[in-house]
């Protein structure tokens, strides 16, 4: 069931950003059309700026507003409600993904695609961000998440941002205030939105990065789902449990879940840290099925994991999917 906007608030305020963002602002978006797992409602505005000062535009228009918005680039790790969202989605996305390169220094706008991204700087004689290949998203989400494989992060490559505050103020911050740790950074607890990065990476000879990427590549092939929709590791890795039992994946295995479904939703047999879409998957199936796995692992090692991804309410509430997860699980498991 889809949020169903009308009201004479939400009809003004699309009215407001489609004067002020020409040919930007939709209404009523299917958020499944856009989500990497293909699940969702309605968005009630939808907006896709196409310049950092459009952007900055919207965020000094919804300051202070009481509609609900979010701020997306390729929605990955992102679980969106079966009810929609009744405000504002914001994407930073194509329409942002310019990027030049100066030397060993490389500048991008935020929207750009991650693979695109590796790609270019190889092409272009630098290395870097060869670990980055494969991932799907876009540079801003993943610098705010400070993502990476092989437990590398972009973070280390990243020397500055530029960001627009909750009033559409842009300002930058360097390597050191964006507080980078193994995937997170200080810009998850900050109320901005990433708009541009510079990096500095470090001469390499293409061959050598190609190799690399591909390399990479054909292994991210071999071990994660590529065909039905997902949105990456649904849990974190934990230092401790690593240590003791192995990554998320192993312990989901070894827990005996793989092939786990619960209406469309499906633990996958070729990797257990990730939930796929085999059709007709609600944000419902998936919370329960994070919320069965996460109990299931801790009755069995003692460990509690926590998500990566994140659900989204319709009011607007973003949280850890697990929090959610366990409102559905449990609420199901009493009333069995």
């Amino acid at each position: 069931m889809s949020v169903k906007p009308g009201s004479q608030e939400i009809d003004r305020l699309a009215e407001l950003l489609s004067t002020e963002l020409p040919n930007q602002v939709s209404r009523n978006v299917s958020l499944a059309t856009i989500s990497r797992w293909k699940i969702g409602g309605n968005a009630a505005i939808y907006v896709e700026p196409t310049s950092v000062a459009a952007a900055a535009r919207v965020m000094a228009i919804m300051a202070g507003r009481p509609e609900p918005f979010f701020v997306m680039g390729d929605s990955s790790n992102t679980l969106f409600d079966d009810a929609g969202f009744a405000g504002v989605v914001m994407r930073i996305g194509r329409n942002l993904s310019a990027m030049r390169v100066e030397g060993t220094r490389v500048w991008s706008q935020a929207g750009i695609w991650v693979p695109k991204l590796a790609l270019a700087t190889s092409d272009a004689g630098l290395g870097g961000l060869e670990h980055t290949t494969g991932i799907p998203g876009t540079l801003g989400g993943l610098v705010v998440m400070n993502g990476g494989s092989q437990r590398k992060g972009v973070g280390a490559s990243v020397t500055e941002v530029l960001c627009a505050d909750e009033s559409g103020e842009l300002f930058r911050m360097d390597q050191r205030q964006c507080g980078f740790a193994y995937r997170t950074s200080s810009l998850q607890s900050r109320r901005v939105v990433v708009l541009e990065v510079e990096l500095e990476l470090k001469p390499r000879l293409r061959n050598e990065s190609r190799a690399e990427m591909l390399a990479i590549v054909r292994d991210r092939r071999r071990k994660f789902p590529q065909k039905l929709p997902n949105c990456g590791s649904t849990f974190l890795s934990n230092p401790s449990m690593y240590e003791h039992i192995g990554p998320p994946g192993l312990a989901i295995e070894q827990s005996g879940l793989k092939g786990l479904r619960k209406g469309g939703a499906v633990v996958s047999t070729l990797h257990a840290n990730f939930i796929v879409n085999d059709g007709g998957a609600t944000c419902v199936d998936v919370l329960w099925l994070i919320g069965h796995i996460r109990e299931t692992v801790r009755q069995r090692t003692g460990y509690e994991m926590d998500c990566e991804v994140r659900h989204l309410s319709p009011t607007g509430e973003l949280r850890a999917a697990h929090i959610s997860a366990q409102q559905i699980y449990f609420r199901e498991v009493e009333s069995a």
